[in-house]
Order: C-alpha cells, then structure tokens, then sequence
C-alpha cells in the first residue's frame, strides 16, 4: 500500500472521530436556548384572558402569600419557572435583580411582570390586584377591629404590649438583612465600604435632624461621582451638605425633630393619605421595611394622629397576613381617616393610601420592564441606585433603635402616680425587654419563612399571661 493509499485509509477515520467528539460534546451540553436568548425567552407563557390572570394570581399567590417577601418570591419562582418554564431561570433572575433595586415590593413587582407577559399591560394590573387584594381585605377587617376594640379592653391590650417589643426585634433583625445585599457593590457583588460609610452618615445626619431625604439624595450622588472616580465632585458634595447644616442652625437654630418630615400628612384627609402612601412606596428601595420610617414620621411625630404604640402594632398584625408587608398602610390610613372622619371615612382612607403605597409599582412595571432594565443597568443609575440603598440601611437602623425604645421603656404611656405603679411598670418594661432578646435570639438561630407568623402568634398568647 502506497503512501497516498494509507493517509487516504485513515482520513475517513479521522473525520468521523472528530464528529463523534463534536456531537459527544454537544450532548454533554445543557439543553437551553442560546445565551443571548435566555433573557427573552417566553415559549412557555400561556396567553390567558384578564379574568383567569386575576384568578391565576388570586389563588395561587395572593392568598399564599405568608411568610414575607422571601417565601413569596420563592413560590413564584417555583411555580411559574420552575415548574411551569414561562421563562428561563436566567431571565428571573435579572428581572429580579432590576426589582431588587427600584422601590416597591418585589413580589408585588413579580406577579405584575408574569402578568404582562401573559395578558399585556391590563393582565399586569389584574396579577397585581389579585396578589394584593387578599391580604388588604384581611387588614381591613384587623384594622376596623383594632379601632372597635381599641386598648380600653385589657386582653386585648396585653397582647399588642407583648408583641411590641418582638416587632421592635423584627425591623432590628431586617436591618442586617437588608444590609446584606444593599451594601453590596452593584458591579462586584462585593461589601463596598462607601455604602457602609452611606449608612452611618445617613444615622448621624439624623441625629443632627438632617431631612432623611436630603441624605438619601446627596449620597446617591456622591455615589455617582465615585463610580466615576470624580474624587473633587464627591468631596464637594459632602461638605455642602454640612456647610449647609451650619448655616442653617447659625441664622435658624438647630432643626427640630420635626424637621426630619416633609409634612405631607399633617391632617389625616384622602389627600394627604395618598400623598403620604405615593411618597413611602416611591422611596421603598430594598422592600416594605424602607417605607417604615417615612410614614413613622409623618403619621406619629409631625401629625400625632397615630399614636407610636398603634403603629408598631400595625407592623406586627401585617406579619402575619398574607400579603407584603408594605400593607400596614392600609392599617395606618384606616386609623387616620377614623380619627378623621369617623368609621364610614376610615374605610375610603385606607383604600386611598394603599392605592399611593402600589402606584409607584404598579406604574414602573406595567410602563415597561425593558425600559426598566436598560435604566437599572445604565452604570450612572446603578450608582445612584446604589447609593440610596445603602443611605436608607441608616434611616432603618435610627427607627429601628426609636421603635426599640417606645415598646421596651414606657415613653408615650400613662406614667404610675404610685410606687406600686412603678414597680408594676418597671417590670412590664422588663418583661419586654426579655421579649425582645428571646425574639432576637429566635429570628437569628430560625430563618424559616413561618418564624415570624409563629413568633406573632406565640407573643399575642404569651401576652395574656404576662401583661393581663
């Protein structure tokens, strides 16, 4: 055999071994659409009518929604990508990403995407009101009780004075969390000192009674200029703020408390209900707990039309309904409008505000989830983004420790007359100071989804016990 003849003979072998390994290779592969389509990817969305989105919704999610935003973004996940495959993983999980970072809350945010997807804009609205409608039918319901029974009946008052202390130990406990993702670089994925520095600033410039939202806004731009290394710009902006605070006090004085409220809530009327739930959703960056301080301040410091002991009460019941716990609005209207305009005016009230705590969601993501997409990842965006979120970690942290103080000390309660009295006061504020560690110490060794619901429910029991 010539030379020609043998390389001829082992040609074919060798093409055909080359082709086996490409399609050994090609098997070994994930079957999924290609990378640059992962994000598109709808193949599997059903085109359903407006009536079966609200009801998908409304079933499946709205009236499952315990256990805070956590185990609902996981049941959507489960359902609707996992098991169904209305889009890829990947593509989730960036549209997750974008939420994670706009104001509003995230699960909310989700069923309204899955609704445009199946049903257009309108199908966004009807997911929406599906997922959120049970949850604020059952807090109106706990809100009109609440204002019914009230604390004139003493059973009913020692278990809202146990679970005090506990919610105290919740919004304390949701701080870390919230800090674990939003003192993270949003190009590294990694803690970024900055954003640490963001908060602690955010803190100190409320103890000097600096408007939270001249901080929120100034870091986010100091943040921009960092991204951008824009050193001059940056340190610029930090001294104007307290070259501005100075002025102020020389030709003003020093700022009241007061002066960390915008005053849009001053009175309790539809108007200002929905401008104070427009103005607490539009800045809800990182979820319901970011909404927290703003309505605190409107309603309990400068209005003084909800007494600081409600309020914390309105967080706890919200833990335990189905639904975001941005809901506690609608507790927080229903007590405005009824101090307001009576029982008929509290029901219109609570509508209202809850309608300006969902708008600023509901219009970002029915307008459009790409343009959202193109925005959130603009790097400028990102920055400023960024910069909120790790000023609004400070805002939490300050409510947090003012939140901790009202449910364990008796500030904003009847003061004793007698030692007796004292004595009985001083142990209560014991007694919930135990409360509030036992609490703590249970949210950081469980972290199921039903630990807050369980933890609720034991402390308005354990209440009738320690408090009657």
């Amino acid at each position: 055999m010539s030379v020609t003849e043998a390389v001829a003979s082992l040609t074919p072998s060798k093409e055909g071994e080359i082709e086996q390994r490409a399609s050994d290779i090609e098997n070994a592969l994930p079957r999924h659409p290609p990378f640059q389509n992962e994000y598109t990817d709808n193949s599997h969305v059903p085109n359903l009518s407006v009536l079966r989105i609200f009801w998908l919704f409304f079933t499946q999610f709205g009236l499952f929604a315990w256990g805070g935003p956590v185990a609902q973004i996981a049941l959507i996940r489960e359902r609707l990508v996992v098991r169904d495959q209305w889009i890829t993983l990947a593509r989730f999980n960036r549209v997750f990403a974008v939420y994670q970072i706009l104001p509003g809350p995230e699960a909310a945010e989700l069923c309204m995407f899955f609704g445009c997807l199946a049903g257009g804009r309108i199908g966004g609205l009807a997911a929406g009101i599906g997922f959120i409608l049970p949850g604020f039918v059952l807090m109106l319901v706990a809100s009109y009780v609440y204002a019914v029974v009230g604390f004139g009946n003493v059973y009913f008052n020692a278990s809202f004075r146990a679970l005090q202390p506990m919610v105290a130990a919740m919004i304390l406990r949701a701080t870390h969390k919230i800090s674990e993702h939003a003192l993270l670089s949003h190009e590294t994925k990694k803690p970024n000192p900055w954003l640490f520095a963001f908060a602690i600033l955010t803190a100190i410039n409320s103890a000097l009674r600096i408007n939270w939202f001249i901080s929120l806004g100034v870091y986010g731009l100091i943040n921009m200029a960092l991204v951008r290394r824009y050193w001059l710009i940056a340190g610029l902006l930090f001294t104007l703020q307290y070259v501005g605070y100075a002025l102020y006090v020389v030709f003003r004085g020093v700022p009241s408390p007061l002066a960390l409220a915008l005053g849009v809530a001053r009175v309790p009327d539809l108007a200002h209900l929905f401008v104070l739930g427009l103005v607490a959703g539009s800045l809800s960056f990182g979820g319901a707990y970011t909404a927290i301080p703003f309505i605190h301040v409107e309603a309990v410091l400068l209005g003084r039309w909800m007494p600081e002991q409600a309020f914390i009460d309105c967080i706890a019941i919200g833990n335990v309904l189905p639904a975001p716990l941005v809901i506690f609005a609608t507790f927080v209207g229903f007590q405005g409008g009824y101090l307001h305009g009576g029982l008929g005016y509290a029901f219109a009230s609570a509508t209202v505000i809850t309608l300006g705590m969902f708008f600023p969601c509901f219009i970002m993501t029915i307008i459009g989830h790409p343009v959202l997409e193109k925005l959130v990842h603009n790097q400028f965006l990102a920055a400023f983004f960024d910069g909120i979120c790790g000023s609004i970690v400070g805002v939490i942290a300050i409510v947090a420790i003012q939140i901790l103080r009202d449910s364990v000390g008796s500030t904003g309660r009847v003061k004793p007359t007698t030692a007796d009295g004292v004595l009985a006061v001083a142990t209560q504020d014991s007694i919930a100071a135990v409360l509030y560690l036992v609490t703590l110490v249970v949210l950081y060794r469980f972290t199921h989804k039903y630990t807050a619901i369980v933890l609720v429910l034991c402390g308005a029991i354990a209440g009738q016990f320690l408090f009657v």
